[in-house]
């Protein structure tokens, strides 16, 4: 049986919490967000409570549906009250960033910068060579900043790139280390 499906979510005060026509609405100071439920699950909001159940709790699908539509729930809570964040590093040298606006303008060593558009409900802060990306949806906040780091992914030999700042880049060995050793 899905243990995290069985939680009990309790929403905060200043949220609320809608189920109707196959939608789940959360309502918050941060925004709001809006999920659509798998024809599998139930969702019930009772008070200040909100309790997921599926139609099979034998299914492997189901319960697998269970935890995962669950999970989603408490971070539509968590992202209307608190908010999602992902920080990035720039590092190279001339490698800079800027805002522009709302969107992020990125001169990462190619000939033209590139210029990063966010997603309605993210915003961008720069401080020095950190990037954060803030909003209310998780998926959308982790989509972008993959977004960002893909522009230029940081390179395993002088570690040149953009990378989370929880990342850790193993760095390799030049061609004049394997020359030397031999």
């Amino acid at each position: 049986m899905s243990r995290i499906g069985k939680k009990i979510r309790i929403v905060p005060t200043g949220v609320t919490v809608a189920v109707s026509g196959g939608l789940i609405k959360v309502k918050g100071p941060n925004g709001e967000l809006v999920e659509k439920i798998h024809p599998h699950v139930n969702v019930a909001v009772n008070g200040q409570e909100v309790t997921t159940t599926v139609a099979n709790e034998t299914n492997k699908r189901d319960r697998a549906l269970w935890g995962t539509f669950s999970s989603l729930i408490n971070n539509m809570i968590v992202g209307v009250t608190t908010g999602f964040k992902k920080q990035l590093e720039i590092n190279g040298v001339g490698f800079k960033t800027a805002l522009k606006g709302a969107s992020l303008s990125l001169e990462v060593g190619f000939s033209h910068p590139v210029e990063v558009k966010p997603m309605p409900g993210i915003k961008f802060t720069v401080e020095k060579n950190i990037i954060t990306v803030e909003g209310a949806s998780k998926q959308q906040v982790g989509e972008m900043a993959a977004m960002i780091r893909r522009v230029r992914k940081p390179e395993p030999y002088k570690g040149k790139g953009i990378k989370y700042t929880t990342e850790i880049i193993h760095r390799k060995a030049g061609k004049t280390a394997a020359k030397t050793a031999a």
